[in-house]
């Protein structure tokens, strides 16, 4: 209360208007991988702000054999030596997807052999921060498979802990028994606060090389590598260059599907499943889903974990057809839509109603309260997000 000290008139601005809940954003991932700048954790806007920050991604090594008779045939070395770090290309088809601001966890350079240790470390870095709403484990898939399917359990267990984040996961590259590996090893935990995708893409991103890098064989006079024959040998330097432009990036759908919740999000809001989306820079997933092979993703009678499937479809191209969570028995957040709707209701509320952390616990206070809450959920009702045709229930 002001006291006032000396005669005068004294005006004064009185709040008859709770304070407004402002809705939080709702598609910020986070992606954990290794990135040519080695440990770092920033939050970027654009691609060229990640290669500002981050660099580009590790060269490929590719060897070309010529032929008198033949065309050029190139082919990526995929020795055991060689790890494909997926971050670059995975931001790539984020940003390519709709993505926008996202938050990048590198655990390591390139010279790093890929271990769980290190993500264990990311995912410990990540839950300091804030504002991510979405886990995505990029290079994780190099890891081995029980090694994977315990850091997924972690990431769903960060996600249920802080409540306001959803963990996005691929299903291992390979044939249908990787989806039931998947189920077996992901275990029952949490599994409310994250989906599955599946199978991989074959994307329109090419390979990253240095020309010094790319071994020519098979003529006597083609020198040793790309580099060496740019001036002696111009026709079939040509030749392998055009050839190189197909060599196409294979990556796991998780990144483009980060793009699609943050397109869907920004367009029609959290409330819409992020389904039904056509996938840019993508020439189709690596292997094609039939009417009835969905039905066993959708569909899990011992466990109940919903796979959600990418399909190719004529005339529309590769679509995400599927928007349930792991939970796919539970009745209230079977579907990805509700459970970050939910996480964005939760999380704008808690942050709009610190200021009653210590007002008397009164009435007023109270009201102050219900009114701010009850404004903020009549404006999504407004907008599509709750369903019904009032925005109070009826009265019992």
């Amino acid at each position: 209360m002001v006291i006032y000290r000396t005669p005068g008139v004294y005006v004064e601005e009185i709040s008859t208007f709770p304070p407004s809940v402002a809705e939080v954003s709702t598609a910020v991932p986070a992606f954990i991988g290794y990135t040519e700048a080695g440990k770092k954790v920033a939050r970027i806007n654009t691609l060229l702000e990640y290669e500002t920050i981050f660099g580009k991604a590790k060269p490929s090594k590719f060897t070309a054999t010529a032929s008198p008779t033949e065309s050029v045939k190139v082919q990526r070395d995929t020795s055991a030596g060689e790890v494909d770090f997926l971050m670059y290309y995975s931001l790539s088809l984020y940003f390519k997807n709709g993505g926008g601001s996202c938050y990048i966890i590198s655990i390591g350079d390139y010279s790093s052999t890929p271990v769980k240790a290190d993500f264990e470390a990311g995912l410990a870095e990540l839950e300091k921060e804030d504002e991510p709403t979405l886990i995505l484990l990029t290079d994780a898939v190099n890891l081995a498979a029980a090694e994977y399917y315990g850091l997924c359990q972690l990431a769903l267990a960060q996600c249920s802990k802080l409540g306001d984040r959803f963990a996005v996961l691929d299903v291992l590259d390979g044939d249908s028994q990787k989806v039931d590996e998947f189920r077996d090893k992901i275990g029952t935990e949490n599994l409310l606060y994250g989906a599955a995708y599946y199978p991989y893409l074959q994307t329109s991103l090419n390979y990253q090389f240095q020309e010094d890098q790319v071994k020519v064989a098979g003529l006597s006079d083609a020198g040793s590598s790309l580099a060496a024959i740019k001036s002696t040998n111009t026709a079939l330097y040509n030749q392998i260059k055009t050839a190189m432009t197909q060599q196409r990036v294979v990556l796991p759908p998780s990144s483009a599907v980060a793009g699609v919740y943050a397109t869907v999000d920004r367009e029609r809001g959290v409330w819409k499943a992020p389904a039904n989306v056509s996938l840019a820079a993508v020439i189709g997933p690596v292997s094609k889903i039939t009417h009835e092979d969905q039905e066993n993703l959708n569909v899990d009678p011992d466990a109940g974990k919903s796979i959600n499937a990418i399909r190719a479809f004529t005339g529309k191209g590769t679509l995400v057809w599927g928007a349930r969570t792991l939970a796919g028995n539970d009745n209230e957040w079977r579907y990805v839509s509700v459970r970050r709707l939910f996480n964005m209701i939760e999380e704008s509320t808690r942050k709009a109603t610190a200021f009653a952390v210590f007002e008397p616990n009164d009435a007023t206070t109270w009201l102050k309260v219900k009114a701010m809450i009850e404004s903020f959920l009549y404006g999504l009702w407004e907008q599509g997000a709750l369903a019904g045709p009032t925005p109070m229930p009826p009265t019992l």
